[in-house]
């Protein structure tokens, strides 16, 4: 059942014993998000907490570094930025999801309730709904909530930024957000593993259909290489975008059981959301992701051949 922001934030505040999902191979939309609400229910005296499937990129550590981790039984289960089960990792399946706040048009609306707008960061209706609370945005949830609305929106360049992401965005800043910080280590700052992965996955760029596709691939060999990870490739996607006369851009990592994930990134001139659900994954109109349970070699070759229904 779909609920709006003023139906959402009374459920909040009837529950106790929250527990906040967020989304596997996490990135800054899902983890602000979800301590933006963590942080925001604690100041109305709730017991809550965030768990993630994946181990979180220790550039997120200022999110979280001073949140003290609780035991309890969960009484209440919410998915913050979690289009579809399958991408809580191995976490799906193991809770019963009562509340999803989601900014995703693919969502399946998998959980008992809904709360679901079409805006370019889920940070920016968990915005409205801290509001709705009635709790006072201090700096430890400015920072999370800017951070997602920063690196959902490739730091306010996508096409899909509106004036009112500026304006939550300005709220933010004002509120104690430390926004030069938090651009410097999304944007600028690079790990020594990540350079040098970066590098050979740029090695592996071939382009397809008169190279209006770019695939990239990543593999288990290159983490062994690089000392790099999985938690680091999160960069790596736009990378494919960047070139000039790009329509589709790909990035295919090996997981370790020896499936795959894909990230695609397009222009207006392919829908990306589209393109991810016919292998069952979803996202947004230029960004979006899905799984497969086969090698890179055969992820690529299916990819790419419904890629090309898409161009005609």
């Amino acid at each position: 059942m779909k609920i709006d922001v003023n139906e959402c934030a009374e459920l909040l505040k009837e529950k106790d014993n929250i527990l906040i999902l967020t989304h596997a191979h996490p990135d800054g939309d899902t983890l602000g998000c979800g301590f933006a609400l963590c942080r925001a229910l604690m100041k109305i005296g709730k017991i809550c907490a965030v768990i993630n499937d994946d181990e979180i990129p220790t550039k997120y550590d200022y999110l979280y570094d001073d949140i003290v981790p609780i035991k309890f039984k969960q009484d209440f289960v919410v998915a913050v930025d979690v289009a579809t089960t399958n991408l809580l990792g191995n976490l799906d399946g193991r809770y019963h999801v009562d509340l999803c706040i989601d900014h995703h048009t693919t969502n399946t609306e998998y959980a008992d309730r809904l709360l679901l707008d079409d805006v370019p960061a889920a940070c920016q209706i968990m915005y409205d709904v801290i509001k709705a609370l009635g709790v006072e945005i201090d700096r430890g949830i400015a920072n999370c909530l800017y951070t997602g609305l920063s690196t959902d929106t490739g730091c306010f360049r996508y096409a899909s930024t509106t004036a009112e992401t500026y304006r939550v965005a300005a709220q933010l800043i004002d509120a104690g957000a430390e926004n030069g910080r938090i651009n410097r280590l999304m944007f600028e700052t690079k790990t020594k593993t990540y350079a040098r992965l970066e590098r050979l996955a740029l090695e592996s760029m071939r382009f397809y259909d008169n190279e209006r596709i770019a695939v990239i691939t990543i593999t288990q060999d290159m983490y062994r290489l690089t000392g790099s990870n999985e938690q680091e490739t999160e960069a790596i996607a736009p990378l494919t975008r960047q070139i000039e006369g790009v329509e589709i851009g790909i990035t295919i990592r090996e997981k370790a059981d020896g499936s795959c994930k894909a990230s695609l990134r397009t222009y207006e001139t392919v829908n990306a959301a589209e393109l991810a659900k016919c292998f069952g994954g979803g996202g947004h109109a230029q960004a979006a992701a899905c799984r497969f349970d086969c090698d890179v070699k055969e992820a690529k070759k299916i990819l790419v051949e419904k890629c090309g229904e898409f161009l005609k």
